[in-house]
């Protein structure tokens, strides 16, 4: 089956490591990281992140107006393109950081379209 270039995205979300394995079922629920016979597929790599919450804000981690810097994960996985709604609304319902950080990358031409 060949797809179109851009069928696939690549989805990087940074969160806590404490809560990566809620993460990966709730990807799986969505059926992201389904690469052809293997589903769970995912990386994920250490990082130091750095933020200031502001008056108003709520943060998981961290106090108004002071720079944290803690240790997350930066966790990669794939999803279909027409699946990035449904898979983005899965990650910010169980996400405990009141502004997660979600880059959503599209892929062109990845080992997932079928071109040899």
């Amino acid at each position: 089956m060949i797809m179109e270039p851009f069928s696939c995205c690549k989805m990087e979300i940074f969160i806590p490591e404490s809560h990566l394995n809620v993460l990966q079922t709730a990807l799986q629920q969505v059926d992201a990281g389904h690469i052809g016979n293997y589903d769970s597929c995912l990386s994920y790599s250490y990082v130091t992140g750095c933020w200031r919450p502001l008056k108003g804000s709520s943060p998981y981690l961290g106090s108004c107006d002071e720079v944290s810097r803690e240790q997350e994960l930066k966790v990669e996985v794939t999803c279909m393109r027409e699946r990035v709604k449904e898979t983005l609304a899965a990650v910010k319902k169980i996400h405990p950081y009141e502004e997660p950080v979600i880059n959503v990358i599209p892929l062109y031409m990845t080992g997932m379209d079928g071109i040899s």
